[in-house]
């Protein structure tokens, strides 16, 4: 059933779905188990590790799969189908070579990086959503680095990562307060995990609080320095490349509702009048959902763009109207289904907890209201 990686960058795009489906039994299996233990899907990554899912979408040129960015997106939806968890952990990896394989393209930066995380099949973790434009923490300048402390919530697969993808605030002397970005390995010495992460929903994820107590991070770890609160050029680039991959595991979430739904009508001998009324409005919130996600990928355009002062904007509305559509088509479902699904043996009991979580993404409904607000006031 598996494939060695050397097979699996090779694969078509189609090949690449295809083998999700053969391991979907098994990815489906272990997630179950995860979610009732709140245990990080280890074994479903070792999957996805031995198949190269975690370097597909890095260039051929560099070692990579050369899958392409929508392509990405397509595997992340139907990962979801199965183990809505791994789905989401995965995309938080995806996001942040998303990020360098833009820059590798566009500015030849960056590639060094992905080549070591083809070569050492590497885990990413970000702290991004949660650090926005001010970040937090503390960084006491060293003659060769800084030495860093904080907490970040919310780092996906941290228990199994391999390099730590964060920011924190510092204030130079000089040129004022600033917003630091670096990468540093899992493994340094003064980072540790808090075990908290005990969620309604996506309890897979293994998603702990990465604690930094007094970190060494040398200058050569350094890959950007910004103004502290200002929202720079290239967050409109990273958004872009970001927020379609989140969004895709919800997606995911949403068609398997729908999936689950029509099972279970399809049997029923006798079905009130009104279910099929309740199943065409289910139906629209669906659509709604894929027709701007694909929006959203259609913007990235598989990674070949400029960023634009009004990109940002665009892809965190569409982010916040996926995440709702999604949530609406899960209820849904829950209410053609009816009292059954309310039930945790019911497969709808679950992916209503994990189809909470898409409205916890940069940014929340709210803070995306207003900052959209923000935008259009100052055209």
């Amino acid at each position: 059933m598996e494939m060695h990686k050397t097979k699996a960058t090779k694969a078509s795009s189609q090949s690449w779905l295809s083998l999700i489906d053969a391991l979907g039994e098994q990815l489906a299996a272990n997630g179950i188990t995860h979610d009732q233990n709140a245990t990080f899907v280890a074994d479903n990554y070792a999957l996805l590790k031995t198949n190269g899912y975690l370097t597909a979408m890095i260039p051929k040129a560099l070692g990579g799969g050369g899958v392409t960015f929508k392509e990405m997106c397509d595997i992340l939806v139907k990962i979801a189908h199965y183990c809505p968890s791994t789905a989401l952990a995965l995309s938080m990896h995806q996001h942040l070579l998303a990020a360098n394989i833009w820059k590798y393209t566009h500015h030849g930066t960056g590639g060094s990086f992905l080549k070591d995380v083809v070569e050492n099949n590497l885990v990413l973790v970000s702290t991004g959503a949660r650090d926005w434009l001010d970040s937090n923490g503390t960084m006491i300048k060293t003659d060769t680095g800084y030495l860093v402390s904080g907490r970040k919530q919310f780092a996906s697969q941290s228990s199994q990562g391999d390099v730590l993808v964060t920011s924190m605030p510092y204030h130079d002397p000089e040129e004022g307060w600033q917003v630091i970005h670096f990468t540093i390995a899992m493994t340094s010495e003064g980072i540790a995990l808090l075990d908290d992460w005990y969620t309604l929903g996506m309890r897979g994820t293994g998603s702990q609080t990465v604690t930094l107590d007094n970190v060494f991070v040398p200058n050569a770890a350094i890959v950007m320095k910004r103004l502290k609160g200002e929202f720079p050029m290239f967050w409109n680039a990273v958004l872009t490349v970001a927020l379609p991959l989140t969004m895709a595991p919800y997606v995911g979430i949403a068609e398997k509702a729908m999936t689950l739904t029509l099972d279970t009508l399809k049997v029923k001998q006798r079905k009130s009048p009104h279910i099929t009324t309740m199943l065409g409005d289910m139906n629209n919130s669906l659509t709604l959902a894929k027709v701007l996600h694909n929006d959203m990928i259609a913007i990235t355009n598989n990674l070949d763009f400029q960023p634009e002062a009004k990109m940002g904007v665009d892809i965190l509305t569409r982010k916040t109207l996926v995440a709702n559509a999604c949530k609406d088509t899960v209820a849904k479902a829950m209410g053609i289904v009816g009292g059954q699904s309310f039930y945790r043996k019911h497969h709808l009991e679950r992916l209503f907890r994990d189809v909470q979580a898409a409205s916890f993404h940069t940014l929340p409904e709210k803070e995306q209201q207003h900052f959209t607000g923000d935008f259009l006031l100052k055209l």
